[in-house]
This record gives structure tokens, sequence and C-alpha cells, in this order.
């Protein structure tokens, strides 16, 4: 797969994980226009390649001593700051944004795994 088809897929992926969270998660809020919600999976593609990895970086130790489950929370942090920074997207409280974050996460997994699968047969 080349750089531009894994950017591609990757808006995609993140588009399609917020959209699933906005239709199973209650008062997790997106914008109704679907032009707003692919910018929000590419603001969220953006954040996820320069957020990050200064995150985990930062909560590296943490992220040992939880084996790994500190990463659940830099999903949250990286939401958080989507949530922030956009009014096409607006998370009303913790629970929300906690199931939220395990459903972006678990979707995004999936994709990825089909991706590979794809990226395999090439």
């Amino acid at each position: 797969m080349g750089f531009i088809t894994k950017a591609l897929f990757l808006i995609l992926s993140n588009t399609l994980a917020l959209f699933a969270a906005a239709n199973v998660v209650p008062n997790f809020v997106l914008s109704e226009n679907w032009v707003n919600i692919l910018i929000l999976g590419l603001v969220l593609t953006l954040i996820n390649l320069t957020v990050k990895p200064f995150l985990k970086l930062f909560f590296g130790p943490l992220i040992l001593l939880s084996l790994g489950l500190f990463l659940i929370v830099i999903n949250a942090l990286t939401l958080i700051i989507l949530d922030f920074f956009s009014p096409n997207l607006t998370i009303q409280g913790y629970l929300p944004l906690i199931y939220g974050t395990i459903l972006v996460s678990v979707v995004n997994m999936i994709l990825s795994f089909i991706g590979k699968a794809f990226s395999h047969n090439e």
C-alpha cells in the first residue's frame, strides 16, 4: 500500500469510527454534515499522527506499569483534544467519552486488520 492509500485509509477508518460512536453512544454527538464528519476524521488522523506519539512517550512508564491499559486514557485524550478544537463534535460527559473511546479504538482495530489483510494479497 502506498503512502497516499494508507493516509486515505486512516482518514476513512477514523471517520467511520467516529460515525459509529455517534450512532451507538448516547451524548456523543457529531455534525449532520458528511463533509464536517470527514474533516473530523482528517483532524483525528492528524492528532493521532502528531500528538499521540508524544503522549505515548511522556506516559510511557504508566503504559508499562498498566500493561498497556493506559493507552485507553491516551486515546480518550485524543478525543478530548478533538472535541475541544472542533465545534462539529460534542462529547457530553465522561461515560460517553469512555464508551466512545473504546468503540473508536475497536472499530479502528478491526478496520486495520481488514486493511492489512487486503494489503497482503497484493
